[in-house]
C-alpha cells in the first residue's frame, strides 16, 4: 500500500480509560495510550497509515500536481486510529510560498494532537464522574433511550471539544515553528474521524466532505456534509470586518471574495479560516474549526475528501457519480482526479491548473482485491513521486530544492502582471475600480487570466520584517 507500513507501533505503557472499549466494567484488552500517541519520528512505523497514492482496506487516495508548480496538497487515511473501528482521514491543501510545508506538517501532527486532546478531555470527564461509554450508534433497549441519548451527547460533546482543542494546538505550534515560515503561507484542513456509525467532522477553509446516499428511490444522491469557509460567508465576513480586516473581491475575479490587510492591499487570501497565515490572525482569519456529527446508515455508501482543485470544476452530483460509477473502489480516487483535471482544460483553458487531493472511504469497510487493484495499472506499491510532491518530504523547511516565488506560482512579479495590460491601479472595495497590478519589486500578483485564481494574491511587503521579529 502507498504509504502504509505494517510494522508496529512505538510507544510506553499507559493507562487507557474506558472510551470507545465499552462499559467501564466490561473485560477488554486494553491497549495504551501512547501506543496511537506516539511521536513523529515513529511514524513511517505506523500500521494502517496511508499518505501517498494507494489504498487501504477501506479507502483509496490520490493526489496530483497542478501547474502552478510544487504539489502543496496533503492527504492521510489512518484505519485503527484508535481500537473499536475508529477510522481518521484528512485533506489539506496548502498555499503561500511554504504552503506544501505547511500541509504535510499538518497531514502528521492534527491526528496526532487530535488522540492527544480527546485522551485529555475524556480524562477530565471521568474525573468529575461521567460515565464512559461506547463509541458505536449500537441501540439499547427501548427503556434506556433516554441513557443512550445522553450518551450520544457526550460523545459528541468529547469530539467537539478535541477538535477544537487539537486544532488550536496546531495553529500554535506552526506559529512557534523555529523552521517553517508561516506568516504569509497556510493550509485548509478537512478531517473526518469514523468511529462505528458516528461520523465526526472538522474543517477550516475550503476543502469539501460530500457523502454519497442512497435515496428511498435506491438511487445515488450527493449529500454535502460541509460548507466551504470562504470571506463572503455573512457570518465570517462580519467577524473579519469587526477585526478591521477587509474582504472584497477585485474587478477581475468578481466571484472571489478575499481577505485584505487593514492597511495594504495584500495578501487576498481566499479562505476565511486557514492554519497559519499568520499576517492575517490579527484581522479575523482564525483557525477554528466548524464541527459537526452525524449518524450513519445502511444508506450511505461513501465519503469524498477533496481540496478544492477538484470542487472547482466539478459538482457534487458529478463527482458522486464518478466515484460510484468507478470500475473498481480501488481506482475511484485516481480517477475522480482524472475528471477533474479534464475538466479544468475544458472549463479554464487559459488557467494553470489546481493541485487535486481526493480522499474515498467506503463506509461498508470493503475494498476491491490486490488482483483487481492492480488490473488497473496501479499498484499499491508504487508511489507517484511526479503527481504526489512528497518525495523528500520536510516539515522544518529545510528542503534545499523548496521552490522560489517565481517556480511556485502562488505568486507573479510586477513584469508578469504589466504584461497582461493592467493599468497600475490598487484595488479598492467592490463598487470601485478593482483592476490591479504591482507597482512594486516587492509586490506580486497572482491573477492567472480572467478564469481561475489562486488561493493568495499578493504577499505583504513587510513579511520579511514582520517574521524576523
Amino acid at each position: 500500500m502507498g504509504g502504509c507500513i505494517s510494522a508496529s507501533s512505538h510507544g510506553e505503557v499507559a493507562s487507557l480509560t474506558c472510551f470507545d472499549v465499552g462499559c467501564c466494567g466490561s473485560k477488554r484488552t486494553k491497549r495504551s495510550f501512547l501506543d496511537h500517541v506516539i511521536g513523529l519520528q515513529h511514524l513511517p512505523s505506523v500500521p494502517n497509515r496511508i499518505f501517498t497514492n494507494g489504498k487501504s482496506r477501506s479507502s483509496c487516495i490520490f493526489t496530483q500536481q497542478g501547474r502552478k508548480g510544487i504539489n502543496q496538497d496533503a492527504m492521510i487515511v489512518w484505519e485503527d486510529f484508535m481500537p473499536e473501528d475508529v477510522t481518521f482521514c484528512g485533506v489539506f491543501d496548502g498555499h503561500g510560498p511554504h504552503g506544501h510545508l505547511v500541509a504535510r506538517k499538518v497531514r502528521d501532527s492534527l491526528p496526532l494532537k487530535l488522540l492527544s486532546s480527546l485522551h485529555s478531555c475524556q480524562s477530565r470527564q471521568n474525573g468529575m464522574g461521567q460515565t464512559c461509554f461506547k463509541g458505536s450508534s449500537d441501540k439499547l433497549e427501548s427503556g434506556d433511550s433516554e441513557k443512550e441519548a445522553s450518551a450520544e451527547d457526550r460523545l459528541t460533546s468529547l469530539w467537539r471539544e478535541a477538535f477544537m482543542k487539537s486544532y488550536k494546538a496546531m495553529d500554535k505550534e506552526l506559529r512557534s515553528h523555529p523552521n517553517l515560515d508561516c506568516f504569509c503561507s497556510g493550509s485548509t484542513a478537512i478531517s473526518i474521524v469514523k468511529q462505528g456509525s458516528n461520523l465526526f467532522m472538522g474543517h477550516i477553509g475550503d476543502s469539501r466532505a460530500v457523502m454519497g446516499s442512497k435515496d428511498s428511490n435506491d438511487s445515488m444522491v450527493a449529500v454535502q456534509l460541509t460548507v466551504d469557509l470562504k470571506p463572503d460567508l455573512p457570518r465570517e465576513a462580519e467577524r473579519i470586518k469587526k477585526c478591521k480586516g477587509r474582504v472584497f473581491a477585485l474587478q477581475d475575479e468578481p466571484e472571489v471574495c478575499r481577505v485584505w490587510l487593514p492597511f495594504d492591499n495584500a495578501p487576498g487570501l481566499a479562505m476565511a479560516r486557514a492554519f497559519g497565515d499568520f499576517c492575517l490572525k490579527e484581522y479575523g482569519v482564525i483557525s477554528m474549526p466548524e464541527f459537526s456529527h452525524r449518524l450513519l446508515t445502511e444508506r450511505d455508501q461513501f465519503i469524498v475528501l477533496a481540496s478544492d482543485g477538484v470542487w472547482d470544476v466539478l459538482s457534487n452530483e458529478e463527482v458522486v457519480e464518478i466515484v460510484s460509477s468507478a470500475p473498481s473502489r480501488s481506482s475511484a480516487a485516481r480517477i475522480l482526479v482524472d475528471s477533474a483535471a479534464r475538466e479544468w482544460k475544458l472549463k479554464y483553458p487559459t488557467s494553470k491548473m489546481d493541485d487535486c487531493a481526493v480522499v474515498c472511504l467506503f463506509l461498508d469497510g470493503k475494498m476491491d482485491s490486490e488482483s483487481d487493484y492492480e488490473e488497473q495499472g496501479y499498484s499499491s506499491a508504487t508511489i507517484q513521486s511526479c503527481h504526489s510532491g512528497n518525495a523528500g518530504e520536510s516539515d522544518d523547511g529545510g528542503n534545499k530544492s523548496e521552490p522560489s516565488l517565481q517556480r511556485n506560482f502562488t505568486v507573479r512579479t510586477s513584469e508578469e502582471s504589466d504584461s497582461f495590460g493592467n493599468g497600475g491601479q490598487r484595488p479598492e472595495e467592490l463598487e470601485g475600480n478593482g483592476n490591479m497590478v504591482a507597482g512594486e519589486d516587492q509586490n506580486w500578483s497572482g491573477l492567472e487570466g480572467v478564469t481561475r485564481v489562486n488561493s493568495l494574491i499578493q504577499l505583504p511587503r513587510f513579511s520579511e520584517e514582520r517574521s524576523n521579529q
